[in-house]
């Protein structure tokens, strides 16, 4: 199929995922007695690095005649690698097939030699029938009992299994046989066979096989969510119990009355905290349109993950080939206008004057961030010709839903922000001259304070990224978003009192520039989650080679960039809160 067609296609798609029939599938899986099936081959790659995958002609397996028909799915399916082609293997519904012959493959010393390459990085083929995936190895490797070396063996037989009931294909199976040594001259017969067995399974249960249910919902895993809401419970308790004890006490002690003026002179030149630094502390932060537009972004994004979240609990997107990848895009498009709000909010109640530099930047900053490593990765996928190579349509497909969708919904919540909530409330005046900042311990510096705040949300949330990366890495379907959604709640939660908590040490050291700090506080749970994917890396994986080394740290850069700046749009978030409450109880003058 040509560029133009694809991106045909992909805009075809586009505009069916918007429609109400976005849940209707592309075919109603229903078949009659003898109707063709049919059997497509989508990739092939090293079993040990998930995203390095090719078309699975690369290796010279029979080619069918002619043009084979290509099946192109949705954006998240082309973002995902995959390329669907009819293997044209005659399949038909209910009609058993003996042992038959697809091809004579005729070996060459060439062909050989990918063959056994392939077979010693032990790399794995996908079909699909029906759109249920089956897998296989291309061969193994087999003790030679005339040498120390192992021989090298191809299987040339597929037993594909399918399981049916009434006119629906509910599960396939597929068996390989028959291995035969790889020698120069030799002419193997690559041949296959179908079974139909009836079954009782209902067709809504009959992605139910390609869940391991053992390992998500293992003891493990609801005591880490136990952990996680205990916690949570914990850091409110404290949260409520220490500051705000504390503060109704400074309350009680500054609002004190005249009557007793010996003792309130005393206590005034005493004191110190939070209270001395009111004329600063809503002083505007350094580079205001940079944290404008992350908090802005960071807001988009935690809206963005709770809807994903909210549909694929609804949805079941896990079961569609890139159902995910495309909600997420098509969501994150539709958000755009919170990101918009929240950046002119922000930026004109801090008294901002620079307002196209603030739209453009909060529309563009974290999709172009993306696009940065995206292209970086994409350059190297197209060296290797992998089919995780992004192609030119389907970049412009996305290109095309961010410039039409994404960018003016941004720009309109930057206006309707700016008009709505964007007008100076502070409960102090600012002081014309800043404060100086007094030298404190070094625990009680920003840079600690940003460091030590992200400790407690990535323990909350700990066990789920092993589950998470697991599922990603290492061929599971990710289906417990109840889960996730409650990991994600406690996430906000727990990283709200953190942050509150390193915001309202920060002031008590009489340092009033928590705007910043409060945002790296938060966003340094990123950091972590970062250095917990390279131990997962060289301990939990068998990766190697550049390729996948490069995917595997490109993609978990760019999910912590995204999981940064949404906890430090939700940490800045709930500390002004914190603050504006505090100081709106005193006698700021």
């Amino acid at each position: 199929m040509s560029s133009a067609g694809r991106f045909l296609s992909l805009i075809g798609f586009i505009f069916l995922f918007l429609s109400p029939a976005t849940f209707a599938s592309e075919s109603d899986h229903k078949y009659q007695v003898d109707d063709p099936v049919k059997l497509w081959v989508n990739k092939v790659g090293p079993y040990n690095n998930p995203q390095e995958t090719y078309n699975y002609y690369i290796l010279p397996f029979c080619h069918p005649a002619g043009d084979p028909a290509h099946k192109w799915g949705g954006l998240g399916e082309v973002l995902g690698g995959n390329e669907l082609i009819d293997s044209l293997v005659d399949i038909k519904f209910r009609k058993n097939v003996d042992k038959s012959l697809i091809c004579r493959l005729d070996l060459t010393a060439e062909k050989i030699k990918q063959f056994k390459d392939a077979i010693e990085n032990s790399y794995w083929f996908e079909f699909f029938m029906d759109d249920l995936p089956l897998w296989g190895f291309v061969g193994e490797l087999h003790p030679d009992k005339n040498s120390d070396n192992n021989k090298h063996v191809l299987y040339t037989h597929k037993s594909i299994t399918v399981k049916y009931n009434n006119d629906q294909i509910i599960h396939v199976n597929l068996s390989q046989e028959t291995p035969k040594p790889l020698e120069d001259g030799k002419t193997l017969d690559m041949t296959y066979s179908v079974k139909w067995v009836p079954t009782n399974i209902t067709f809504g249960r009959r992605f139910d096989v390609y869940l391991d249910y053992p390992f998500f919902e293992h003891q493990i895993h609801w005591f880490s969510i136990f952990n996680s809401f205990m916690m949570v419970i914990f850091l409110t308790g404290l949260v409520s119990m220490i500051l705000m004890r504390t503060l109704r006490n400074d309350y009680a002690k500054y609002a004190r009355e005249d009557d007793d003026l010996e003792t309130l002179e005393r206590d005034v030149s005493e004191e110190s905290g939070w209270k001395l630094v009111h004329g600063d502390v809503f002083r505007p932060p350094q580079n205001l349109v940079l944290l404008s537009a992350v908090v802005g972004t960071g807001a988009q994004l935690a809206s963005l993950v709770l809807l994903v979240i909210l549909l694929a609990i609804v949805g079941t997107l896990y079961v569609g080939r890139g159902a995910i990848v495309t909600t997420f895009i098509v969501c994150y498009a539709l958000t755009s206008f919170i990101s918009g709000y929240v950046n002119g909010g922000m930026y004109s109640r801090h008294g901002g004057k620079s307002w196209i530099k603030s739209m453009i930047l909060a529309a563009s900053l974290f999709p172009f961030m993306c696009f940065g490593i995206g292209f970086i990765l994409n350059t190297i996928a197209i060296f290797y010709g992998s089919l995780a190579a992004i192609p030119f349509g389907t970049m412009v497909v996305v290109f095309v839903i961010w410039a039409f969708i994404s960018f003016p919904l941004g720009l309109l919540g930057t206006v309707v922000g700016r008009n709505w909530s964007g007008a100076p409330n502070n409960p102090c005046r600012v002081k014309t001259i800043p404060r100086p900042i007094p030298e404190k311990k070094w625990y009680l510096t920003p840079s600690v304070v940003s460091m030590m705040g992200g400790l407690l949300p990535f323990g909350s949330i700990f066990i789920e990224m092993y589950f998470v990366f697991t599922s990603f890495w290492n061929y599971k379907v990710y289906y417990v978003y109840g889960f996730m959604l409650l990991v994600f709640l406690i996430l906000i939660i727990v990283t709200v009192c953190v942050t509150i908590v390193g915001t309202y040490f920060l002031l008590n050291a009489e340092n009033y520039h928590w705007q910043w700090t409060s945002f790296f506080s938060a966003a340094s749970t990123a950091v972590y989650v970062y250095f917990y994917s390279i131990y997962y890396y060289y301990v939990k994986t068998k990766m190697s080679g550049f390729f996948q080394t490069s995917f595997y740290f490109g993609y978990t850069l760019m999910f912590c960039l995204g999981l940064g700046i949404l906890c430090g749009a939700v940490g800045y978030l709930g500390s002004n809160l914190f603050v504006r409450r505090i100081y709106r109880n005193i006698k700021c003058d």
